[in-house]
C-alpha cells in the first residue's frame, strides 16, 4: 500500500531532490534500523545495512517505479542485505528461508521476536551437537569475529586445523539446521492437515 504523499516523494526523488531523500530517510531509517537489529543483534551491523540501503536507494532512484511503495521497497532491500550479512558470517542458506518466513508472518512484533528466539535456540542446539573443538572454532569465528590466526593462538591449534575444523563444522551445522527446520516445517504441515479433518 502506498502511503499518501509517497508518490510525490518518489517523483521528487527520481528528479534528484535531496530534500525528498532526507524526508524518506527520516520516515524510514528508524524502522529499518529496528528491523535489521532484530536479525543482526548488532547496532553497528544494522546501521551499516541501513546506510547501504539508502545509498542504493539514491543511486537507483531513477529506476524506482512510480507505483512502488517506499516502505516495501526499503524493507525488501534491507532483507536482502541482512541475508547477505548473515551468509557472510555463517553461510547458511537456511537463514534466507527463515527471513522470508518471518516477512510473511502477519502477526505482531511479539510473534517475530518469539520466532527469532526459537531460531536462535535451534542454532545453539545444533552447535552443541558438534564436537567440542568445532563448537569453539565456530563460536570464536562467527560470533566473536576472530580470525583463524587468533583462534589458533587462543586454542593452541595450527591455522590449518582451525580452517579444517571450521569447514567441517559449518558443513555439519548446515546439515543439522536443514534437518531441524525441515522437521519443524513437516510438523507444522501435519498440524494444519490434521486441523482440516
Amino acid at each position: 500500500m502506498i502511503l499518501q504523499g509517497e508518490h510525490i516523494l518518489i517523483a521528487e526523488l527520481k528528479r534528484g531532490s535531496k530534500e525528498a531523500f532526507d524526508r524518506i530517510y527520516k520516515l524510514y531509517a528508524g524502522r529499518l534500523l529496528v528491523y535489521c537489529m532484530r536479525y543482526t543483534k548488532s547496532r553497528e551491523d544494522a546501521e551499516e545495512i541501513v546506510q547501504d540501503v539508502f545509498v542504493a536507494l539514491w543511486k537507483g532512484r531513477e529506476t524506482i517505479r512510480q507505483e512502488e511503495s517506499l516502505c516495501s521497497l526499503l524493507f525488501i532491500m534491507s532483507k536482502h542485505r541482512v541475508i547477505n550479512a548473515y551468509r557472510a558470517t555463517l553461510n547458511s542458506p537456511v537463514y534466507e528461508d527463515y527471513v522470508d518466513y518471518q516477512n510473511e508472518l502477519s502477526a505482531g512484533e511479539d510473534c517475530h521476536r518469539m520466532e527469532y528466539e526459537q531460531y536462535v535456540r535451534i542454532v545453539t542446539s545444533a552447535i552443541r551437537q558438534l564436537p567440542p573443538t568445532q563448537q569453539q572454532v565456530i563460536t570464536l569465528s562467527r560470533f566473536s569475529q576472530l580470525s583463524n590466526k587468533e583462534i589458533a593462538e587462543r586454542l593452541s591449534l595450527s591455522e590449518q586445523t582451525v580452517k579444517n575444523q571450521l569447514s567441517v563444522g559449518l558443513r555439519t551445522l548446515r546439515t543439522l539446521l536443514a534437518k531441524t527446520l525441515l522437521t519443524s516445517v513437516v510438523g507444522l504441515l501435519l498440524n494444519i492437515v490434521n486441523s482440516w479433518f
